[in-house]
């Protein structure tokens, strides 16, 4: 079993208006074969912290730690974490001209797995992955993103995810821009991923629409840099009724800051 700790994490980015706090001490525990989902309003620090974990170079933490295993993902090169079982799934994934993705996804699996896989055997993978996410043959041979809509985009992100079969897969908004039929293809291929694999997952989300289908363990809600609430499933149902008001009036702040 993996487990990535984050513990007290403190987390800074540069801005116009200088040196701005996005995490205020936020604590998570994910294990593999466990489903979070982390919910909260706007500008609460969510995708900061799926791009932290990654390594980011524009996020800079001031205080805390993030581990894997024991292992100290601060201490990691990018590419360090993505061979020790760490993946994001991007709120925008990037396009990379001249690389097509058949070169893109064989060149990871090969850095990830420190040998390149058998040609066979891959050729055979990533075929069988794309049909099961009901992608085109041809975006094999297309150039990573470019000219994708928004749903192919998430589509090649959940490809990289099955293919690539990390520990912990960090999901930041993969629901956004997507309608139902690509929602519950995408979704179906993370369960997809976790079943076979057992992963671990922390899902980033402002609705809970998609899961309906990627049913979570635990429930956190994100507000001003930190978990101020967790639960289980029924805390998502509770967020869809009621919204985030509860936490974003001038007494719940007023808690959040004497509880810091």
């Amino acid at each position: 079993m993996s487990v990535l700790e984050i513990r007290d994490l403190h987390v800074t980015v540069e801005t116009d208006a200088g040196t701005t706090p996005i995490l205020n001490g936020l604590s998570l525990t994910i294990r593999t074969g466990e489903t979070h989902a982390i919910m909260g309003p706007n500008g609460s620090g969510k995708s900061t912290l799926a791009y932290t974990i990654a390594g980011h170079p524009k996020y800079t933490v001031t205080g805390g730690s993030i581990t894997l295993d024991g292992d100290d993902v601060l201490a990691m090169t990018v590419d360090e974490r993505a061979r020790a079982g760490l993946f994001l799934a991007m709120q925008y994934p990037v396009e990379i001209p001249g690389v097509t993705v058949t070169n893109f996804l064989r060149t990871a699996k090969t850095a990830v797995s420190g040998e390149a896989p058998s040609i066979r055997t891959w050729t055979k993978d990533v075929k069988q992955s794309m049909k099961n996410l009901r992608m085109d043959p041809k975006f094999a041979q297309r150039n990573v993103n470019e000219g994708f809509s928004g749903g192919e985009k998430k589509r090649h992100e959940i490809l990289q995810l099955e293919l690539l079969k990390p520990q912990i897969a960090v999901l930041d908004e993969t629901d956004s821009g997507l309608d139902v039929d690509a929602l519950k293809i995408v979704s179906e291929g993370v369960n997809r991923a976790k079943a076979e694999t057992g992963l671990g997952v922390l899902l980033i989300t402002h609705y809970t629409r998609i899961l309906r289908y990627i049913h979570p363990d635990f429930v956190h809600v994100m507000v001003a840099g930190r978990v101020v609430e967790e639960g289980g499933p029924e805390l998502a149902e509770r967020l869809e009724d009621e919204g985030y008001d509860r936490f974003l009036t001038p007494a719940a702040e007023s808690a959040v800051d004497a509880d810091a």
